[in-house]
């Protein structure tokens, strides 16, 4: 009892240490850029008239997503970026067990999602998200108007549960949902949410670990959507060791991000190599991944 009183608690201790280490920059307020000039189509359209809207996790706004968006600047993504704060000033593991408050703030992310397509609908929405961040994404893809669509989404450190349905929310997806995990994220996504919960809830190791699975009634034709991305390690060179931050470093956003979220952006630190390959996740005795398969892009 005492042994398991003790681990408990180191875990706990480490939870707290992620969170303060994330807290050392305060929460900044998210900025409207002004608004590219229109182009004809959404899949022709340059990224000055693309529209980013990134959500973080349930630390807040904090110094990774500053240094994530700021690697897409540094590739050369000139078009619109908002930040939008969904932990309505209560971050932490309040957030993370904040349900209900979730999904409005879930719906209020989708209006805004709205409220951009409808006023301009050749621009190309792109959505990222880290950590519970990713759930409020998904959620309110799920809560969009039948004829409201973005075209791609990025998951980054999911801490959505493994086996939760993503059908509906990639419904409203036009082209990929990228999904970015790490075996090893064992502190966050492993004992983190297997002590606390997913961010739908559920006590089990999360998504971001080792990938999402494929429910028995998903729609087999979304998840064709799905890429995922299971941590490689020549992704060290670009500050990214596989840990919970690790997707969120300025030279990886630069570098691996950015080429996938816009293809037309090809940094000079790259055009000399092609991206890591990436590897097969280990596949556990019971559930089946989504989308095992290496992606070249």
């Amino acid at each position: 009892m005492y042994r398991k009183l003790f681990i408990h608690s180191k875990l706990a201790v480490g939870l707290l240490c992620t969170g303060l280490l994330l807290s050392l920059t305060p929460a900044a307020p998210a900025a409207d850029q002004p608004q590219a000039p229109a182009a004809a189509l959404r899949e022709a359209a340059p990224p000055q008239h693309t529209w980013l809207l990134h959500l973080p996790g349930i630390a807040g706004i904090k110094w990774v997503d500053r240094e994530m968006t700021a690697g897409l600047r540094d590739a050369g993504y000139s078009g619109a970026m908002d930040v939008y704060d969904w932990t309505a000033n209560d971050p932490g593991l309040s957030a993370l067990m904040a349900y209900k408050r979730n999904q409005v703030e879930a719906q209020k992310v989708a209006d805004r999602i709205t409220t951009r397509f409808r006023a301009d609908p050749g621009v190309r929405i792109v959505l990222t998200a880290h950590s519970g961040g990713t759930g409020l994404i998904i959620w309110a893809l799920e809560k969009l108007p039948d004829d409201v669509t973005v075209d791609t989404v990025m998951l980054l450190s999911s801490a959505l549960s493994p086996q939760y349905d993503l059908s509906k929310g990639l419904a409203h997806v036009r082209g990929k949902c990228y999904s970015f995990c790490s075996e090893n994220d064992v502190l966050v996504l492993g004992a983190g949410t297997k002590m606390f919960g997913t961010i739908d809830g559920k006590k089990t190791e999360a998504a971001g670990e080792f990938g999402f699975v494929f429910p028995t009634d998903a729609d087999a034709k979304e998840y064709e959507k799905l890429v995922q991305k299971p941590y490689d390690k020549s992704w060290m060179q670009y500050h990214n060791i596989g840990d919970h931050i690790g997707d969120m470093s300025r030279p990886f956003s630069r570098n691996i991000l950015a080429p996938i979220l816009f293809e037309n952006l090809k940094p000079a630190a790259i055009q000399a190599q092609n991206p890591p390959a990436v590897t097969r996740p280990p596949v556990s005795a019971t559930p089946k991944p989504a989308d095992a398969r290496p992606d070249k892009s």
